[in-house]
């Protein structure tokens, strides 16, 4: 599912319009961003976690000269923990 297809699955659940929910969907992305910009974390209740974590720096291979030794730098990245609800659908057998 693409953001389109969420927009209007979400509209014709809500009664909203299209320009409405794809509003609300920008707000909420660029919210949950910003929290974890500042190492925060965003929990919806049943669904799951965002965090922030941090992948230390690292040895590497540089994969144009297999020899050659690299330094992979440390880097943030977004995690997700599912909730419990999430965990309890994905789980069910229809």
């Amino acid at each position: 599912m693409n953001k389109a297809t969420l927009i209007e699955k979400l509209s014709t659940k809500s009664g909203l319009n299209k320009k409405q929910v794809e509003t609300f969907l920008d707000h909420l992305t660029d919210t949950i961003i910003e929290e974890l910009k500042v190492g925060g974390e965003v929990t919806l209740t049943g669904f799951g976690t965002f965090s922030c974590r941090t992948r230390y720096s690292r040895g590497g291979v540089n994969p144009r000269n297999p020899q050659e030794r690299i330094t992979i730098p440390e880097v943030k990245v977004a995690k997700f923990k599912t909730g419990k609800n999430l965990k309890d659908a994905l789980k069910s057998k229809k």
